[in-house]
């Protein structure tokens, strides 16, 4: 990647949280804590999927999918992080800042896609259910996978190439605790229009992918759930399908209050508190949803707790 002869930038520094001393030890735990259970439940997810055969289904293939981006976005992001609260030394190498953009977009890219895959593959297994195992077989799961990741790269390649390529000012003090594009661009004393509107271009056309793609599901969802008979049936899909929005809003409304707000409501304190809410908490809560809600994922659980006390 060329940054041409405008910059001299071989690091950036990142800010910390809180400059308070007595308050960074306290944050230090919270955040660890927070990052462990993250870690732990969506790694616990995977393995949970992995080992029981009963969740061998195109349904869990796409949730083992999802926890496997949220561990990497999140790891991506708060590990830097966690470190930079008690480090004296709080920089980023250039290149490295550009790696921890490149696999925080891929990945967060790939779970806004993948909600969508994951909408549509529910709608087949309610409108379908003879035909499902067909037309939603392991090779068609893996084609579409390797769709969602290939989309979400691509995003990420252009979009870090563009703000990378930037010419930067004299300060590398990026007032933030990631490699995110917002705070890249106010370093910038270059022309960054073109690189602002290929974000909104770009991330613009994935989120209205995204987003179309799961209202058209849930509208052909509804009108085959209420052409069901059973009530059992009819709150096994409603439970499923409430587990799958609560994960949509809030990844969904995070990341448009973050990217499409306007820029005169635009504040880097926000900024900051909005990140770490999809870097901490929003890891956390959606195998809590899954789990919580999802009566597989639960027998699941108390097989595997069962088998562990024989």
């Amino acid at each position: 990647m060329e940054r041409g002869s405008c910059s001299s930038l071989t690091e950036f520094i990142l800010s910390r949280i809180t400059d308070n001393p007595g308050n960074k030890v306290i944050l230090l735990i919270l955040f660890f804590l927070v990052y462990l259970i993250n870690f732990l439940a969506n790694l616990g997810m995977i393995i949970l999927i992995m080992l029981d055969p009963r969740l061998h289904t195109p349904m869990y293939f796409f949730l083992s999918c999802f926890s496997f981006c949220d561990l990497c976005y999140s790891t991506a992001i708060g590990s830097k992080m966690l470190i930079d609260l008690l480090a004296k030394n709080k920089s980023i190498p250039f290149y490295g800042c550009a790696l921890q953009f490149l696999v925080f977009c891929t990945f967060a890219d790939s779970e806004c896609l993948l909600l969508a895959v994951m909408a549509y593959d529910w709608y087949k297994a309610i409108s379908s259910p003879l035909l499902y195992a067909v037309s939603m077989s392991s090779r068609v799961c893996s084609l579409l996978m390797a769709g969602v990741y290939m989309m979400g790269m691509t995003d990420a390649l252009i979009q870090m190439t563009l703000a990378f390529c930037l010419c930067f000012s004299e300060s590398n003090e990026i007032i933030h605790f990631c490699c995110d594009l917002p705070p890249l661009y106010l370093l910038s004393c270059s022309y960054t229009w073109v690189s602002v509107l290929t974000l909104f271009t770009i991330f613009g056309f994935v989120e209205s992918s995204s987003t179309s793609g799961v209202l058209v599901s849930y509208c052909y969802i509804i009108l085959a759930v209420l052409k069901t008979h059973s009530t059992e049936g009819r709150l096994k899909a409603f439970s499923t399908c409430t587990s799958h929005l609560t994960a949509v809003a809030t990844f969904q409304g995070t990341v448009l209050f973050i990217y499409f707000r306007p820029s005169s409501s635009y504040t880097l304190d926000q900024d900051k508190i909005t990140s770490l809410f999809y870097t901490f908490v929003i890891p956390k809560i959606n195998p809590l949803i899954y789990s919580l809600w999802n009566k597989d994922v639960k027998d699941a659980l108390e097989k595997l707790k069962h088998k562990r006390q024989f």
